[in-house]
């Protein structure tokens, strides 16, 4: 079962403010075991949004929106992606991460959808495309 792991920002991440030194090595130490398990697949921290940018569709429409955006606890400061067994396996392991922020926190699971969730909705065709593309993209 694949996950994301997302590090919801806090008001000091939106800063641009940085983590303390020891930080870096407890991170760096629970993602070399994430490693060695063979569950992070991916993962890195992400810059405050606002260094980013939206794009908003209507219809045949697009609209540029420039960061920052509101509402802090709302928004992604850092991902992984793992490979587990099951969402039990994927708590257990964010339970045993350090704290990426210097105050309170939150971390949220998410599962991917997998094939098998849209067997009822794809035609054959639609199918063998996201069949080769599965087949294209390297897992990392």
């Amino acid at each position: 079962m694949r996950v994301m792991v997302f590090v919801k920002a806090t008001a000091d991440s939106e800063k641009g403010l940085m983590p303390e030194p020891g930080m870096f090595e407890a991170m760096g130490k629970y993602n070399e075991e994430l490693v060695k398990a063979g569950i992070m697949k991916d993962g890195d921290g992400l810059k405050p949004t606002s260094q980013g940018k939206r794009v908003a569709f209507d219809g045949a429409k697009r609209t540029v929106i420039d960061g920052p955006f509101a509402g802090a606890n709302n928004q992604v400061a850092g991902y992984w992606i793992w490979e587990v067994k099951d969402m039990a396996e994927a708590v257990e392991w964010v339970k045993k991460c350090p704290n990426p922020m210097p105050g309170p926190s939150e971390i949220e699971i998410r599962p991917y959808y997998e094939m098998a969730d849209f067997a009822d909705v794809l035609t054959p065709q639609a199918k063998e495309v996201f069949d080769r593309l599965e087949q294209s993209q390297p897992r990392r």
